[in-house]
Order: structure tokens, then sequence, then C-alpha cells
């Protein structure tokens, strides 16, 4: 189980992430979302002690967090925004270099190795070097990478960003085998539908505070699971409404024009967080 407990972070006088409580139960797929800026980053960096809270504690099933927590700490695997790989070295290369960087033995990590580029369907491309690799596959090498420790935790931020369609949908089938496998996983991204796919909870965070937390089929729930969008002078206006029979009747009343269909999680996190950011 991962707590933060009143977790802050600041740069000077500008605050990233303001007195944060959230507690992620073990095994949990659970989702970071907000705007740019809104502090998922910092709160991951926070987590895999590449930042240090300013005030606040972190804890991993119930032991406190920091960068001499060793057994906490290998609990953990992250997988940044960026690519973090050697750009002339080939897949095995990239996991040999990351099981020595462990201590692992030589069998293991070529066993290890084996299985997991078998796992995400890297195998036949195990000899290309980084540079060679799509975006997709570079993604795909680092959770590879990140699980070469057998973790119990994935820190992800934005793991499919810049992937076309059809790798973010194979990322997705991944990420939900290893969460079957029982590993924790956090992840942070933008495509909102990912995020109402994969995870069981969600936290909305904006301008570093806590917004809600709840499961996505709540979130939805709440809004109202059916919304309307009227169109009008180049305008998108939506409502949302808890029966069919409200919404249809809103629709046969709209001079606009106008079209029903069901609520999202993308519709919650603009009603919740874009009027906050200039929305209507």
């Amino acid at each position: 189980m991962i707590e933060l407990k009143d977790v802050t972070k600041k740069f000077g006088d500008f605050t990233a992430v303001d007195h944060l409580n959230m507690t992620i139960e073990t095994g949990e797929f659970f989702g970071l979302l907000g705007p740019n800026g809104a502090g998922k980053t910092t709160t991951i960096s926070m987590l895999s002690t590449v930042l240090l809270p300013t005030e606040g504690q972190i804890f991993i099933d119930g032991k406190k967090l920091d960068r001499k927590a060793s057994v906490e700490k290998s609990k953990l695997s992250v997988i940044t925004q960026e690519y973090s790989m050697r750009q002339d070295m080939t897949m095995d290369e990239v996991m040999e270099y990351q099981g020595r960087l462990y201590y692992l033995p030589k069998k293991v990590i070529k066993q290890k190795s084996a299985e997991l580029l078998e796992f995400a369907g890297l195998s036949e491309y195990r000899h290309r070097v980084v540079r060679h690799l799509s975006g997709g596959m570079k993604r795909k090498l680092m959770i590879c990478r990140a699980l070469m420790t057998e973790p119990q935790i994935l820190l992800l931020d934005e793991p499919t960003a810049g992937m076309d369609a059809i790798s973010r949908r194979q990322m997705w089938n991944l990420l939900r085998q290893l969460h079957a496998e029982g590993i924790t996983i956090l992840l942070t991204t933008h495509y909102i539908e990912e995020a109402q796919s994969l995870c069981e909870r969600i936290a909305l965070i904006n301008k570093g505070s806590l917004n809600t937390i709840d499961t996505p089929a709540n979130l939805i729930e709440e809004l109202g699971r059916y919304t309307v969008d009227e169109t009008a002078e180049e305008t998108l206006h939506s409502s949302h409404f808890h029966s069919k029979e409200e919404a249809i009747e809103y629709l046969r009343g709209s001079d606009k024009e106008a079209s029903m269909r069901n609520t999202t999680l993308e519709d919650v996190f603009i009603y919740r967080i874009g009027r906050g950011l200039g929305g209507k």
C-alpha cells in the first residue's frame, strides 16, 4: 500500500504539490489525472525519490519512503515520459545493462530478458538498436527494463505519450496483464479514455491540490450518465442528466443542433477541472 500524507513540494515560492493526501491499495490500478502543471510528474518524482517532499511523508507498506529506505525503494520501478535509454544499444544490451546495475547473475539476466521481451512481443527485434525502434517499441522496452527487478509497484508517467492508436491499445493490454499478476500500478496520463479503460480508481488534481478520488463509474454517475451536446455559433455546450428520459426531454426542447450520448470520464474532467481553467 502507498500512502501520501500531507505531501507538499515547493520550488522557491511556487507550490507544485499542496498537502496531497492519498492512499493506493496493494494491487490497485490507480490513475492520477490533471491538466498540464497540475503536479502529476512532481508526485511521481517524489514517489521515486528523485525529489523529496518539502513537507509531509510517503509510506510504502507502512514504512517511510526516503532515499535511504532501500527495501521500500526496491519495491518500485518508474517509467518516465522521456526515453532514458542509450540510442546505440540493442534491446538485449539495454536489458543486460539493467540487470548488471542490480547485480543480477548473468544467467538470470539472460533468462529474464528473454521472458520479458517475449511477454511484450519484442523478441524478434531484440538485436535492433534503440534508435531504430518505433516509439511504441521503446515504451514497451522501458517497461521490460523496469520489470527486470520484479517490482511490486510500477509508476508510469504518461507511458503511451506519442503512440499511435494501435500501439496504445497494445500497451493497454500489456498493462492489464501486469495488473492481473498483482502488480500495483500508478498511471498518469492525458488520455482520459485510457484512464477510464484501465484504472479502478482515479484521483483528479489541479494546481497541486486534490479535487476528488473515486472510481470512473461513480464519477460518471455523480455527474449524470447521459450527456446532450448542443452546438451554436461554433460553440459546444454539454448538459448532463441522470436519466435517459430527462436527457430526451431536454433534447426535444432544444432549438440548437444537438445530440445525446453516454457520459465519459472526459466529461467529468472538463466539468470538475476545466471550469477552473476558464472552460464553460
